[in-house]
């Protein structure tokens, strides 16, 4: 169970997403960072699945994502981090 979104742009090149969750502060942390989690609820709609999920949590990390429709193969991703 989650409370309400507050969505803020701090500058142009950010976004910057505050949810409260009634959930045990590693569990919600677990569920945004072990691909395992990542790939069973950071998904789009319906026919879709995440063959791709990588997340270097160390200092200077990066991150990459990919989606692909069951339908038809067709993918979208997003990656970044800093190094």
């Amino acid at each position: 169970m989650s409370s309400g979104v507050v969505v803020t742009t701090p500058s142009e090149r950010e976004i910057r997403v505050a949810r409260t969750f009634a959930a045990p502060a590693q569990l919600v942390f677990d569920f945004h960072t072990k691909p395992k989690y990542l790939k069973k609820w950071l998904l789009g709609p319906p026919g879709w699945s995440m063959p791709v999920c990588e997340i270097d949590l160390r200092a200077g990390g990066r991150y990459r994502y990919l989606w692909r429709s069951d339908e038809n193969d067709r993918e979208f991703g997003v990656h970044g981090g800093r190094g």
